[in-house]
């Protein structure tokens, strides 16, 4: 450690510094002032602190919250007190359902004039506390070192997820000393696991006639992607992949069969789910059982013991690091004997390549509204191996789940399992900022953007430059859909038609066009690729065209 003294903004950057922090996002906040300064003191010791401010906190933390899934470094939002802190919450609430380590600074009203009424004075912490891992008030500058070391060990550290400090407005401009920490290659590696649980699981895997393997967000969070693709390949079983978990099995591997989702789900004797919840996404954890089927033996492994199930009826589990779950795996089922899963790998790969052909047909689809399907048609050919890819919306982004397949992991960034619209542009200026050499495709709504299309401005006074592919069906087609299957009707689910969001995007200095015809879309994002600047694709889609779902979450 070293010690080091200057006012409490300064310790906090040199705390984030250390840490792994390079970007702040922030709004403008006189309460946070001094971890501004604390960032420009920082630049001109040579240690560069990236300010990005925003046009709405909530933009700020989402865009924390993408930085900590994408470089696996806790994000940094600040945010001024009161309303600033609790514009952030649905992103502190997204980050803590999808474990994405990132921290979360509140300005708060001056010690010395607590209780009297002052500029924005709440305590914020009954607020955050159900939505974060750990919230605390800071109360002196002497805290500051300290209690942001333990709010970002705590943000990287399995299982992951947001914490949130703030600090009284005068005790932020005090000055006092601190120790800056050394963090290590290895911070928040989890738990060693337990060596039994990996040896019961081996054996079920390895006496399994139809294993199914299911890899989630936490596998690339903590750091195992390499390890969960050694283990696949070496014991070749058929993969499905989630959320972050998207590209850990590239694209159009063999032992990738997400296409074939349904029959590996249902087929299946074990499923081995790693790193992601059985929550609604995941039929809460039971496979299977349908026509009388006996249902799959689960296996459910968590990087940490807290995320294991505690509903589903399990045949085993193990929680930990997950490299070593997987190493460790994969050298108890190589001793193992199993049988020959050849037949099951075959059929589902057959599945995979009927399901291709099939959606090969919408996919050049020439429908007039446009059938959101052709938009990804004419997109996913022009995607570069390691292009970052964002979901912001419902059915739009529903058929991107379908017909994406990530090269790489770390590449798809989606809502999660909180659900949350309007983490685009947050998430597309982190993606700019954390792979500024690669594509960064935003795929909005028309819903979904009315949350924070503002902050194209944003994009445009930082530079940053992203390509935005709107699927605009003038509707909340998530919802109209479902309303009239159970009614007859809908109400509250129409937006205005045809509207020109790409007008909008150029009235804030970026550039954008509408498609309506089907032929049109793939020269629309040639031209949004060159075009070195934030440039939004607003494609007329058919309303009735909906995202066929078995379920609608619940």
């Amino acid at each position: 450690m070293t010690e080091l003294s200057g006012h409490a903004g300064q310790l906090a950057v040199a705390v984030a510094q250390a840490h792994g922090v390079e970007t702040m996002f922030t709004l403008s906040g006189a309460h946070v002032f001094p971890m501004y300064d604390g960032a420009v003191k920082a630049t001109e010791a040579g240690d560069p602190m990236r300010l990005v401010d925003v046009r709405h906190e909530q933009t700020a933390a989402f865009a924390a919250e993408a930085t900590g899934k994408l470089t696996r470094v806790p994000g940094l939002a600040v945010l001024t007190a009161g309303p600033g802190v609790t514009n952030g919450v649905s992103a502190m609430a997204q980050a803590r359902f999808a474990g994405s380590p990132m921290v979360v600074v509140g300005g708060r009203a001056p010690n010395n004039r607590w209780g009297t009424g002052a500029l924005q004075e709440i305590d914020h912490l009954p607020i955050v506390g159900p939505v974060t891992k750990h919230a605390a008030t800071l109360m002196t500058a002497a805290d500051v070192a300290a209690g942001f070391d333990t709010a970002f060990t705590a943000a990287r550290s399995s299982h992951r997820g947001p914490t949130y400090v703030d600090v009284p407005m005068d005790e932020f401009f005090n000055v006092g000393s601190g120790d800056v920490p050394v963090v290590g290659a290895d911070a928040g590696r989890g738990a060693t696991p337990d060596s039994d649980a990996i040896e019961r699981i081996a054996a079920l895997v390895a006496g399994a006639a139809r294993p199914l393997l299911i890899l989630g967000t936490d596998v690339w969070a903590d750091r195992a992607d390499e390890a969960a693709l050694r283990f696949v390949e070496a014991v070749g079983v058929p993969t499905i992949t989630n959320g972050m978990g998207r590209g850990i099995v590239p694209g159009g591997h063999p032992l990738l069969v997400t296409k074939a989702r349904g029959a590996a789900i249902n087929g299946a004797d074990l499923v081995v789910v790693v790193g992601t919840p059985l929550d609604f996404r995941l039929g809460y954890g039971i496979f299977g059982g349908k026509d009388g089927v006996v249902p799959a033996q689960v296996v459910h492994i968590a990087d940490s013991a807290d995320q294991v199930s505690p509903h589903a009826a399990l045949a085993a589990s193990a929680s930990g690091d997950l490299t070593a779950v997987f190493d460790g795996l994969l050298a108890a089922v190589e001793r193992a004997r199993r049988g020959d899963w050849a037949h099951w790998v075959g059929s589902l790969q057959d599945t995979v390549a009927a399901t291709a052909a099939k959606d090969a047909e919408l996919l050049r689809a020439e429908a007039d509204p446009v059938h959101p399907a052709r938009i990804y048609g004419e997109l996913v050919p022009r995607l570069a191996d390691d292009a970052v890819v964002i979901g912001d919306g419902g059915d739009f982004v529903s058929f991107a789940g379908k017909f994406i397949e990530p090269k790489r992991p770390g590449c798809w960034l989606d809502p999660g399992p909180y659900g949350c619209l309007g983490a685009g542009l947050g998430a597309a200026i982190a993606a700019r900022i954390a792979r500024p050499s690669s594509q960064v495709a935003l795929l909005l709504g028309d819903g979904a953007a009315g949350f924070s299309l503002m902050d194209v401005d944003t994009l445009v006074r930082h530079d940053l430059p992203v390509v935005m592919v709107m699927g605009n069906n003038s509707a909340w087609g998530l919802e109209k859909g479902p309303m009239q299957m159970l009614y007859g009707y809908d109400v509250a689910a129409d937006l205005a038609p045809r509207t020109s969001y790409d007008a909008v995007v150029k009235s804030l200095g970026g550039a954008g066009e509408t498609v309506t015809d089907p032929r049109q879309i793939g020269p629309a994002l040639d031209r949004a690729f060159a075009a070195g600047a934030p440039y939004l694709v607003n494609i007329i889609t058919d309303v009735d065209a909906a995202y066929p779902r078995s379920t609608f979450g619940i």
